[in-house]
């Protein structure tokens, strides 16, 4: 996610969220971290249901026609109400409310209400906070795991409001999403217009595909004489090839979406296809047939499985066959457990097996043995992925694993490979997933999570 460098974050709220990260990365791990935690209770989609989110995040949700959208209203000390608008349209309604639940990401959101009816209420700088929470809602409305079929379609504004349609989303949140699934060459971005700048657009945002070469000084600017001017009212759409700095030569595909508060003209969401851009190559999960302790191809390579947080002993699925082979990895785990907090999930140990195979576990399986829910925990993994990934991007290690979650953890494939190929695949790691030949649990890569 890239925004402006010259931007210094000013709201209160958003400073006090961020105190030293930065605001749009924290927004996007908090939201997908509850999104997940939600999965793991039940939660199913699309589309996902915002209201049984709330729920299970012990919020009461309830209708107040005298509204716009929705608000967030303090109850008392750290708890919150979410009102909304029942009049309103279906996909406003479900937007308005997974937007509202962002605003409780915030650690002051109980100290005042946030109303987004009022003008006069609005403080400066308030396009931030609305901004964030917009991309909590788009995460918490298409978590990961959605669309992961489109990653080699070509894409158009009329393709994403026929999405918007059909998962009862806003077109913000899909953009988000297929530009993370996309292995198409996009930049995906949102403009507005400045009170101050009329009929010119100041880039709000923008996220590159992971087909595109990244530079993190470049900034977005589009011609005063662009196609986003053409996007005057809500659900208005452009189309052309224009030149813009930093980028150069763009097909442009745009929509005009909701206005932030305060602001007239509605905001512009779009797409970029870059003419001579730089493009990555694209890694992706590579699925063969054979063992995964004997590990493809050369250089340093990473073997990852999944291990539980009650017990350092592995006396069940791949974790039996590490400590079969690599004796003296358990022994060094085993070394390691009682230095370990007793909150071990989503910790991650590397050992040595060889002298260029590190055997790497992830605590994110919680207890062992039976039980009628999975033990996986997702947002765990998540936590996991993302340490495996700076890890091996320091090292320039190849991912090797068995489809990890899957056995004892009875976790479910289909996500545990979208969260594999979002946080991995995505920074350019080659993964290799290892089935034994007379694997049942054997399936297409591109299988759909929520068939």
């Amino acid at each position: 996610m890239s925004v402006p460098l010259s931007h210094q974050w000013k709201h209160p709220s958003v400073r006090m969220f961020a105190a030293d990260d930065d605001p749009v990365d924290l927004m996007l791990r908090t939201a997908a971290e509850a999104a997940l935690n939600a999965m793991q209770s039940g939660w199913q989609g699309p589309p996902f249901d915002p209201f049984i989110l709330a729920e299970l995040r012990r919020i009461t949700v309830v209708p107040n026609n005298a509204i716009l959208d929705a608000r967030t209203v303090p109850l008392g000390k750290d708890r919150v109400q979410i009102e909304y608008n029942p009049n309103r349209p279906r996909a406003r309604v479900r937007y308005s409310v997974a937007h509202e639940i962002a605003h409780t990401f915030f650690p002051d959101c109980s100290e005042q209400i946030r109303n987004r009816a009022s003008r006069a209420s609005y403080q400066p700088n308030e396009w931030e906070l609305e901004m964030l929470c917009n991309l909590g809602a788009a995460e918490l409305l298409m978590p990961t795991g959605c669309l992961s079929e489109f990653k080699d379609k070509i894409l158009s504004i009329q393709n994403i409001l026929e999405l918007r349609e059909s998962f009862e989303v806003s077109t913000e949140s899909v953009l988000l999403r297929l530009i993370r699934v996309t292995h198409q060459p996009y930049i995906m971005f949102v403009a507005s217009q400045m009170p101050s700048k009329q009929r010119h657009y100041d880039i709000n945002y923008w996220v590159p595909s992971r087909a595109i070469r990244r530079k993190q000084s470049q900034a977005l600017v589009p011609p005063k004489q662009s196609v986003l001017n053409d996007c005057t009212a809500i659900g208005y759409t452009s189309t052309g090839n224009e030149e813009w700095s930093g980028v150069g030569s763009v097909h442009v595909e745009c929509a005009g979406i909701s206005p932030y508060p305060g602001h007239v003209y509605p905001r512009v969401v779009g797409l970029l296809q870059p003419a001579r851009s730089r493009t990555e190559s694209v890694a992706d999960i590579q699925f063969v047939t054979g063992d995964a302790t004997m590990p493809h191809g050369g250089g340093i390579r990473i073997l990852a499985h999944v291990v539980n947080d009650s017990t350092p002993n592995w006396g069940a699925g791949f974790g039996k066959v590490v400590q079969q082979k690599w004796p003296q990895v358990q022994n060094l785990f085993k070394n390691s457990w009682s230095g370990l907090s007793h909150k071990r999930l989503g910790k991650v140990f590397f050992s040595n097996a060889d002298s260029d195979l590190i055997v790497c576990q992830m605590i994110c399986q919680h207890g062992y043995g039976p039980s009628d829910r999975p033990r996986l925990r997702y947002a765990a993994l998540r936590d996991c992925l993302l340490e495996i990934r700076d890890y091996a991007l320091d090292l320039k290690a190849t991912i090797h694993m068995p489809r990890i979650g899957t056995g004892e953890a009875g976790g479910a494939w289909p996500l545990v490979a979208a969260l594999i190929d979002e946080i991995l695949c995505s920074a350019g790691i080659s993964v290799t997933v290892y089935d034994l030949p007379n694997s049942r649990r054997r399936q297409l890569s591109q299988e759909s999570l929520f068939q």
